[in-house]
């Protein structure tokens, strides 16, 4: 039997991406609303109580509108949005964090996407602080570089406009206030008494995101060589499918440069171990639109259905 998928704001770029990946899959039943009503109230309730699985690709406030209209027992939700990622009973969708955290996904009926900078920061700091390596109250900085396809359709089309601004050809900083909407969950699913400091940048080029945290040494606990640091990122991944912690000397492999964008178009995330005995760097390279959007997304509903977890990603 056939898995019945709504996707509520299937015409924003992460609503795309997802049905794009069911293209080639016998297993899933895409139900498609009149694209006249896709703003009717209406229609949607029906369409969401008539699936199996319903993936939220929409603005905040609206998520939790779709949730209120749920009227049928079966229904499982994935939140791509920012409404519910630290929200009492709802699943992250981050199963290579711990097993609970799988656990939760396969059983839970309502599961939250990871953001994309928070993906990268989570992925870094969560086996830390979970390993005791990095104490909760920790005062951490990171830095995210990520392209303009995170900004959505809107940015999209500035970035792609002809006579664009010349600003735009250029790494731009932003979330100046340090209000991001992405550190309340990388606080939260890190148990981190304090947030991040935390900048997010976006630059001239379509996909991929590089996730960087600095530690020094002294901040760590039963660790003291950069070797060491590695081998509790290796221990953490074992044997998981989409999270690769790379060799030691991976970054020499490729002239001493990381690149936001090697990632593009693949659904896991890369694990790079950088620096010294004294000053450390932990980078996450993945693709924002991949492991960081609907990625995950699909990776979260496989597990709930039960099949591959990698079914349908490019992997």
């Amino acid at each position: 039997m056939k898995t019945k998928v709504y996707i509520d704001g299937s015409e924003g770029t992460t609503g795309l991406r997802i049905f794009e990946r069911f293209q080639n899959r016998d297993d899933v039943e895409i139900l498609v609303i009149d694209s006249a009503l896709r703003k009717d109230v209406s229609e949607r309730k029906k369409l969401i109580n008539a699936s199996d699985i319903t993936f939220l690709c929409l603005p905040d406030a609206a998520a939790k509108e779709a949730v209120s209209l749920i009227d049928n027992d079966h229904v499982r939700v994935i939140d791509a949005s920012t409404a519910h990622r630290t929200a009492p009973g709802w699943a992250y969708g981050f199963p290579e964090l711990s097993p609970a955290m799988r656990e939760a996904i396969v059983t839970g009926r309502r599961v939250a996407n990871p953001g994309c900078h928070a993906t990268g920061f989570i992925s870094v700091v969560y086996p830390l602080v979970k390993a005791g390596v990095l104490p909760a109250d920790a005062v951490l900085t990171c830095f995210s570089l990520t392209g303009y396809s995170g900004g959505g359709k809107k940015m999209i089309a500035q970035y792609q406009a002809a006579g664009r601004d010349a600003a735009l050809s250029s790494p731009r900083p932003y979330g100046l206030t340090h209000q991001h909407k992405h550190l309340p969950e990388m606080q939260a699913v890190c148990g981190l008494k304090k947030a991040p400091l935390f900048t997010p940048i976006v630059a001239d080029y379509y996909a991929g995101m590089l996730v960087s945290v600095p530690l020094m040494a002294e901040q760590l606990h039963g660790i003291s060589t950069l070797a060491q640091l590695h081998a509790c990122f290796a221990d953490a991944y074992a044997g998981q499918k989409l999270v690769r912690v790379m060799p030691l000397s991976a970054q020499t492999d490729v002239g001493g440069f990381l690149s936001s964008n090697a990632c593009a178009g693949w659904d896991g995330l890369n694990i790079y171990v950088t620096g010294n005995d004294e000053r450390m760097m932990v980078c996450a390279q993945f693709d924002n639109l991949g492991k960081g959007a609907s990625g995950a997304a699909i990776q979260s509903m496989n597990l709930m259905i039960g099949c591959d977890e990698t079914a349908g990603l490019n992997v």
